[in-house]
């Protein structure tokens, strides 16, 4: 299939093909799903604790006799029931990135870029370049292409002064193709591929 190639000024220059194995999948919200909680999971640093018995500070003697006080037994003072004492069943720091087989995040990944070709949030650009770092010359740019909340992917080597450019705008992210995923693709309305980043991601993805 074919879509249009535009340029920053929202003009028509040409078209490109799109390989129906990667913009033509049918998109499956549980696969879909799945690898965004993949993609979340990984992400967390898992550093919450809290102080097990072992790890509080204080005496280890047992407060009182067994028998005979009329007080409850107790053998440690650092027990979760007193001031300061432990706290039982804790979160303790631990890695929360589980397992998802290399084809699921594939298959997921050529979803996400279909999805946005079905429901038409696709844009294929000419080229991701600046003449400038100046912010205000590119939202003038954007503004003609209709764009508010964007993934803007190139190729593998981004121009400065584009990314420099974009990087102030709110909702707008850019990326380079190595680093296009479902979860950045999926939090933005409108995702944009420059023909670079299109004949890099089938080549990766076919």
């Amino acid at each position: 299939m074919k879509t249009t190639v535009k340029n920053l000024e929202n003009k028509e220059i040409g078209q490109i093909d799109l390989l129906d194995a990667v913009f033509g999948v049918t998109p499956r919200r549980d696969i879909l799903t799945r690898m965004v909680n993949w993609q979340l999971a990984k992400r967390r640093s898992g550093n919450h604790k809290t102080k097990g018995i072992s790890d509080i500070s204080g005496t280890t003697a047992k407060p009182w006799a067994q028998k005979g006080t009329g007080r409850a037994r107790q053998g440690s003072l650092r027990s979760p029931q007193f001031r300061k004492g432990a706290v039982i069943f804790g979160p303790v720091v631990r890695d929360h990135a589980h397992d998802l087989p290399k084809k699921v995040r594939r298959l997921a990944l050529c979803m996400a870029l279909a999805s946005k070709h079905k429901e038409g949030k696709l844009i294929v650009l000419d080229t991701a370049k600046a003449d400038t770092h100046k912010t205000k010359a590119l939202i003038a740019k954007f503004t003609k292409l209709g764009l508010s909340s964007a993934l803007i992917i190139d190729g593998a080597n981004l121009d400065p002064n584009f990314a420099k450019a974009a990087r102030n705008i709110p909702h707008i992210d850019v990326l380079p193709e190595q680093g296009a995923n479902v979860y950045d693709i999926l939090r933005r309305d409108v995702l944009v591929l420059t023909k670079n980043a299109v004949e890099q991601l089938q080549e990766r993805l076919k």
